[in-house]
């Protein structure tokens, strides 16, 4: 039986959130409604989401910022509902991280086409579930729940440094060129800046390792190649649910 896709609706606007939940669920999927931004980090912090519905104009933590927060929690696709039409607003949104912007009033049938869109291309992303875990010595990265370990410890990563440590785990031991790490996580043409910018991100994994374990440098330079994982008993690709 295929998984329905979980989606969170947010909106401070009752009316438009149940309507928009409801469009879902008669879709066939699983949604649910929160109507502040405090209340759907609560509920991102205790279940998993596919895809978040996110209006941009809410009192206290508004759609922007809980974008923001949001995406650091998890990498989930975020569709703006606003309306809030001007084009700097859409600029903001997408440089942001969303996937989409639809301005209110919406068409119901636009909306949920938009949606399964993006979830369509969602899944064609995902790797198969027979490549899911990735091991590297004591190092484990589990692509189906976002979710990377030291030694069975949570190593509480960004959506980029978890790209990050995924590219480097498919093949620890061998270095991977700051170009295919930036590009692999950012799906961005590398350039100098980009190069500094990936720099950044792997000192922090490295402080984020070290936190839990600080003998090993488990993050090593190749100088003038990359970076490298370093290899170990178990190292390479398991087998996950």
């Amino acid at each position: 039986m295929e998984k329905k896709a979980h989606i969170l609706v947010v909106d401070d606007e009752r009316a438009i959130a149940d309507l928009v939940v409801n469009l879902l669920v008669a879709e066939g999927m699983d949604a649910l409604a929160c109507y502040s931004g405090q209340a759907a980090l609560d509920m991102l912090a205790r279940s998993p989401f596919d895809l978040a519905i996110v209006d941009i104009m809410m009192p206290g933590i508004d759609g922007f910022e809980l974008c923001v927060r949001a995406r650091q929690m998890m990498d989930i696709p975020v569709i703006f509902l606003s309306a809030k039409d001007e084009e700097a607003d859409q600029v903001v949104g997408f440089t942001l991280g969303a996937e989409d912007y639809v301005t209110k009033p919406f068409r119901p049938r636009e909306l949920v086409a938009r949606v399964k869109a993006r979830l369509r291309r969602r899944a064609a992303a995902a790797p198969p579930a027979s490549s899911t875990l990735l091991t590297a010595g004591a190092i484990e990265v589990d692509l189906r729940t976002h979710l990377a370990t030291l030694h069975g410890e949570p190593l509480q990563l960004t959506p980029k440094e978890f790209a990050i440590l995924a590219l480097l785990a498919q093949s620890p031991g061998s270095p991977v060129s700051a170009a295919d790490l930036f590009e692999g996580a950012w799906h961005e043409r590398f350039d100098d800046a980009a190069a500094n910018t990936v720099m950044v991100h792997i000192r922090r994994l490295r402080k984020k390792l070290a936190a839990i374990d600080a003998s090993t440098p488990f993050i090593e330079t190749a100088w003038g190649v990359g970076y490298k994982l370093r290899g170990g008993p178990g190292a390479g690709l398991g087998h996950g649910a």
